[in-house]
């Protein structure tokens, strides 16, 4: 089933930025014995910061606060000094309690990586504000995730290079200014920010996916605009312009930030197989201004896909060459055959009316007649290319509600890995 939402995803990436001194935090939360605490004295509130040592990915379940300079905590949590180490940030919050993502991210940490530990800073005393003050309260949480992380390179054996930071929305702000105070080099920083054009928290899903289908990667496509990308422009991988998301995301060196963009399913797994189609539009009659309704199938040697339609972002160029692009939510194998349709217009009273217009206007021989020779098809996933010829060379024309089926070139069988 196809997505109910929009499925063009933007995949932005967060840089750490540099940031200048700021006076830390107060005191991290300790913990407490509820057994010992001294009679007609007040309990003090709940630290600004705290650091929860998640031993289950249950919603019920607090985890083991960690706090700096406490070493007995450690041992008691299992904390393991020579595993990898994820410390999850949240964002702003309006309820003033953890999101239902949140658990579901440690839960698939928990599963995909399970020696290691999962930390979560709570820092929901200070995200509960006017969103204003608590964009103002990123630079102090980021201190006290600086500060314990500096606090553990005093052990041995653990490894600040073993260390993921993982910001979601303000978050990543926070592991941003973490990353700028510690005293080294954090291993890796993810800032899953709000930039991402989906559905609220698809971003985290997302990321989440990552984990759980490490075999079914999601691939984003870097491009300037979604214009140029639902054209089907923007599917090179050259120069790091592509990249795996979320977990599995691969290093890139940048200056500046990059947008990426990808089409998703409507559940997970979200991977799917993105096609980029070239096609030749020849028109021998003067048409004027046209739009056909073109669908394609693709036929595959593991699975067939479903009626697709090519999407017009702008109109269509006659005796010009058109970019498309069209995705399928399972893997066709390698492309065999393809159908193009031409599907009659939709039965709108504009439609109806505009096809009145061109009847009455036009002599009766003129009829809506394009042709088509070759399409050019190049795979998002695998950077193939292949060119498909016209069945019967002597029948390339195509009118509304006929059809065209395409085979593998005779000069294409091969398949072509280089990218441009």
């Amino acid at each position: 089933m196809r997505n109910s939402v929009p499925l063009l995803c933007l995949w932005s990436v967060y840089c750490c930025f540099a940031a200048g001194s700021s006076t830390p935090p107060g005191p991290e939360g300790r913990l407490q014995d509820e057994h010992h605490k001294p009679r007609n004295v007040q309990v003090a509130a709940k630290p600004p910061v705290r650091f929860s040592l998640r031993t289950s990915g249950d919603s019920d379940h607090e985890g083991c606060y960690l706090s700096v300079g406490h070493n007995q905590p450690l041992e008691d949590c299992g904390f393991n000094v020579t595993a990898k180490t994820f410390f999850i940030i949240h964002g702003w919050t309006m309820s003033g309690m953890f999101e239902s993502w949140l658990y579901k991210l440690v839960s698939a940490l928990q599963m995909r990586e399970k020696e290691a530990n999962v930390v979560v800073v709570d820092w929901l005393p200070l995200a509960h504000k006017l969103y204003t003050d608590a964009v103002n309260n990123t630079r102090v949480v980021g201190h006290s995730v600086a500060r314990m992380l500096d606090w553990l390179q005093e052990k041995d054996d653990f490894s600040l290079g073993n260390v993921h930071l993982i910001g979601y929305s303000l978050g990543a702000h926070v592991a941003g200014y973490a990353g700028n105070f510690v005293k080294g080099t954090v291993g890796r920083i993810t800032a899953i920010t709000e930039v991402v054009k989906c559905e609220h928290e698809r971003a985290v899903h997302l990321f989440v996916d990552s984990l759980v289908n490490q075999d079914k990667p999601s691939f984003a496509f870097q491009c300037t605009d979604s214009n140029r990308f639902k054209k089907g422009i923007c599917l090179s991988c050259r120069k790091n312009r592509c990249n795996s998301i979320g977990y599995n995301a691969k290093k890139t060196r940048s200056k500046r930030n990059s947008k990426m963009y990808l089409k998703t399913r409507a559940g997970m797994p979200f991977r799917v197989y993105h096609y980029q189609m070239k096609i030749h539009i020849f028109s021998y009659k003067a048409l004027g201004e046209i739009e056909p309704n073109f669908y394609v199938t693709l036929y595959g040697t593991s699975a067939d896909s479903q009626l697709l339609p090519l999407e017009i972002v702008e109109q269509i160029g006659l005796n010009a060459t058109n970019t498309f692009l069209v995705y399928t939510e399972e893997d066709l194998g390698d492309l065999l055959k393809i159908k193009l349709t031409w599907e009659g217009t939709a039965q709108s009273w504009y439609n109806l009316w505009k096809a009145l217009r061109s009847y009455l206007s036009e002599p009766r021989s003129t009829e809506r007649e394009l042709s088509i020779r070759r399409i050019r098809v190049k795979s998002g996933e695998t950077q193939r290319r292949l060119t498909f010829c016209v069945q019967d060379f002597e029948n390339t024309s195509i009118s509304p509600g006929q059809e065209l089926w395409f085979h593998k070139c005779r000069d294409g069988w091969g398949m072509k890995n280089e990218t441009r």
